[in-house]
């Protein structure tokens, strides 16, 4: 398997984030969906990477700057016939050696309060993050919960 950064134009990410998109509206109310479609994902302060395995897609994630020593995890995915094979941990990992290399002393990221989203909670505390207060540029939300873990 391999990480390849900007592949935003490759069809099967462009599925694979649309499934993300699609799953979200489907769990979630919709004052409560902060995923980003596949044009905010090419914003500027945005870096993507997908990981793959031959020519299928395993997964993605991308890490925007939300200033010079603080970025969020967003638009994380795992393929579902890759889930539970070490994609998710693989891609978080890269994108942890990403945020140090660029100087980050914390990484955040929000997600559901949802039975859905058990799993991800589960990963992310597994993973040394805690749970806090919201951060820029969100606000409390019954139906969102945050995250943060600090880079050494």
């Amino acid at each position: 398997m391999d990480i390849r950064n900007n592949t935003l134009h490759h069809p099967a990410v462009a599925a694979l984030i649309e499934e993300h998109i699609a799953d979200m509206h489907a769990v979630s109310p919709p004052e409560s969906i902060h995923t980003l479609s596949l044009d905010a994902l090419r914003h500027d302060d945005i870096t993507f990477w997908s990981l793959w395995s031959g020519e299928d897609v395993v997964g993605c994630i991308a890490l925007r700057a939300l200033n010079p020593r603080h970025g969020e995890i967003k638009s994380m995915r795992t393929a579902d016939k890759y889930r539970q094979k070490g994609a998710a941990a693989r891609l978080l990992q890269h994108l942890e050696h990403e945020a140090l290399s660029r100087g980050y002393e914390e990484l955040s990221l929000e997600t559901g309060t949802m039975p859905y989203f058990n799993a991800a909670r589960a990963f992310y505390l597994k993973h040394g993050f805690v749970e806090v207060a919201p951060f820029e540029p969100y606000q409390p939300d019954p139906n969102s919960v945050f995250y943060s873990k600090t880079l050494r």
